[in-house]
């Protein structure tokens, strides 16, 4: 079966359970899996219930889609997402993405934990993505072009909508939430970056690292799909850091940061719609 039949027959598995077609999808990433708690929640499907998808199986990663609406918008969120280093090829990672954006949704969120790279980050810093690296993964659309979701060579200059970035700029402005911008780096993973490749990951220009984001990115504006990312520096990267890195310390920061998070991200989307 090819990936577009697949990716088809995901979206009529969610047509047959609600008619809510999402004018805006999130992808929630560590600590953030309570925002849906601010959803008027329509209807729920596991990724468990879609044939040939990745299941999630990460700590804090619940692993299904939530449709229903935030205020009057109409949302999909991603709570919890899959990535690259389960096991899955970077075309299966980003099927769950494809699947909101082929459904309808045309603005996408993308959040993640993430490594601060850039000195002047600290943990629990919240960081706007102007741009990505993602020379260290395959890339999504790799193999046959799939037409009738875009071009065979999509032009990648601005993956990260300026249009969505104001909305959470201004949105934090006016919430007094401080955040920053920088351009995060996607390593394969699970393992956690040596030293040796923080100074690589700073001498390339990245603010910051993680195991997520930039394939669904690269797959969502090859869809035409406008796009805006936000990191939570949840610790500083290897090299920087003086202490062994955990996940235990990802989530702690995640769930330290995850109120304010969440009233930047629904202000962010109230903007959105505006």
């Amino acid at each position: 079966m090819n990936e577009y039949t697949i990716l088809k027959n995901c979206v009529e598995i969610i047509k047959s359970r609600t008619d809510l077609v999402p004018d805006i999808a999130l992808t929630l990433g560590s600590g953030l899996g309570y925002f849906s708690e601010n959803v008027k929640v329509l209807c729920e499907i596991s990724y468990s219930e879609f044939p040939d998808f990745p299941k999630s199986t990460v700590s804090g990663h619940a692993g299904k889609f939530v449709f229903g609406y935030l205020g009057s918008v109409p949302v999909a969120l991603m709570n919890g997402r899959v990535h690259y280093y389960e096991g899955y090829d970077s075309v299966e990672a980003v099927r769950p993405v494809r699947t909101l954006a082929l459904l309808g949704a045309k603005k996408f969120v993308l959040t993640n934990a993430a490594g601060g790279v850039n000195l002047t980050f600290k943990p629990g810093t919240l960081m706007l993505i102007k741009d990505h690296i993602s020379s260290f993964v395959p890339s999504p659309l790799r193999g046959r072009n799939i037409d009738e979701l875009g071009v065979r060579f999509p032009d990648m200059s601005s993956v990260y909508d300026p249009d969505l970035s104001t909305c959470v700029t201004s949105a934090a402005e006016e919430l007094g939430i401080p955040l920053r911008e920088g351009v995060y780096l996607q390593f394969p993973g699970p393992q956690y970056e040596t030293p040796a490749e923080i100074r690589m990951a700073s001498a390339l220009g990245a603010d910051a690292v993680g195991m997520s984001t930039a394939i669904e990115a690269t797959s969502l504006n090859h869809m035409g799909v406008k796009v805006c990312g936000i990191s939570c520096i949840t610790n500083l990267a290897a090299g920087i850091a003086k202490h062994k890195l955990t996940h235990e310390e990802v989530k702690e920061t995640s769930e330290r940061v995850s109120e304010q998070f969440s009233k930047l991200l629904l202000e962010s989307v109230k903007r959105m719609q505006d």
